[in-house]
């Protein structure tokens, strides 16, 4: 990027949104699932949201089921930087802009073949070009790595991705917690519209939760579930619905025999959407009557989400007739 030099903090403030300066410029992580360019499927490349410098193509673009954009290897490699990041006390692989500096993410070596790399972006970090706009907004040497891979610009991708693209960006994501979350999935997967589910813990400050601390109730996380859904068949609103009669919201700090701060009641919203729908639908069931408690479900901002171990996942599945204090309530 010859020529270019990076803008003032306060310029960067101005033109970016409080996303991509908290990821880019203060090393933060977006929501997985939520973001721009996880499921994205159309042909182009990834440049840097300050600097515009290519970073990454879509050729090399794969669903590794982590909810963020992931690459098996850069488009330009001398476009990036490698740093030692031990900030949660691990070992991790930062990957920046080398000429802009923006943190865009991790390297990892669990990749697929040919590399075995994965490279864990921030959608927040990227600007996409379109195929069919490199030519004109000054990427056009790259066209030819496309026509090499039998993708023109007519096309604009193989024919399975182009039928793909209709499903991509129409997910949502809801992060709920309502006692015992072996109980939770097992009711909200089998709604339709949800996508998927993923047991973990949320809410404290603990990183890399695990089960064994989560449950001394000393973290301030909750058991919690991640809920991949359509929109389109299954409102925020109607699944909120769900939520609040699977479980009693009036019960602080506990579900049934389970006992603590990591079952209590909450609603993790990831914008002011959520925010307003899941206030809305706590007043009008408080208001309903139905409970002669009030309601005591947290509303609150979503925050790190750490996967629960795997026998937590699908656990009724895997043991019929085990625990559970949940059910679908009139």
């Amino acid at each position: 990027m010859k020529g270019f030099v990076k803008p003032s903090d306060e310029e960067l403030k101005k033109r970016l949104t409080p996303m991509q300066y908290r990821v880019t410029q203060q090393d933060g992580t977006e929501p997985a699932f939520i973001d721009e360019y996880w499921e994205n499927k159309k042909h182009g490349i990834y440049v840097d949201a300050v600097s515009g410098e290519p970073l990454f193509s879509s050729l090399d673009k794969y669903d590794s089921g982590t909810g963020w954009p992931s690459f098996t290897r850069p488009l330009e490699t001398v476009n990036l930087t490698t740093h030692e990041d031990r900030k949660l006390g691990m070992a991790r692989t930062e990957v920046r802009s080398k000429h802009a500096d923006s943190h865009l993410g991790h390297v990892f070596p669990d990749g697929p073949e040919p590399t075995g790399l994965r490279y864990c972006i921030n959608s927040a970090a990227l600007r996409f070009i379109p195929l069919e706009q490199l030519a004109e907004t000054g990427y056009g040497e790259y066209l030819a790595l496309f026509e090499k891979a039998g993708v023109s610009v007519e096309s604009g991708a193989p024919e399975q991705a182009r039928v793909s693209e209709k499903d991509a960006g129409k997910h949502q994501v809801a992060l709920l917690a309502g006692g015992c979350f072996w109980g939770m999935e097992d009711i909200l997967r089998d709604i339709p519209g949800v996508v998927d589910t993923e047991l973990g813990y949320t809410g404290g400050t603990t990183p890399h939760a695990t089960y064994a601390q989560v449950k001394k109730g000393t973290t301030g996380h909750t058991e919690a579930i991640r809920v991949v859904f359509d929109p389109e068949r299954l409102p925020y609103e109607q699944l909120l619905g769900t939520f609040f009669r699977m479980h009693d919201p009036t019960t602080r700090n506990r579900q049934g025999n389970d006992v603590g701060t990591q079952y209590r009641s909450a609603i993790f919203y990831f914008d002011e959407e959520q925010r307003r729908i899941a206030q809305e639908l706590k007043a009008r069931v408080e208001a309903w009557g139905k409970w002669k408690r009030p309601i005591v479900t947290e509303i609150v901002p979503a925050s790190d989400f750490w996967p629960a171990e795997e026998y937590h996942q699908d656990y009724l599945l895997k043991n019929p007739g085990g625990y559970t204090c949940h059910y679908l309530r009139d």
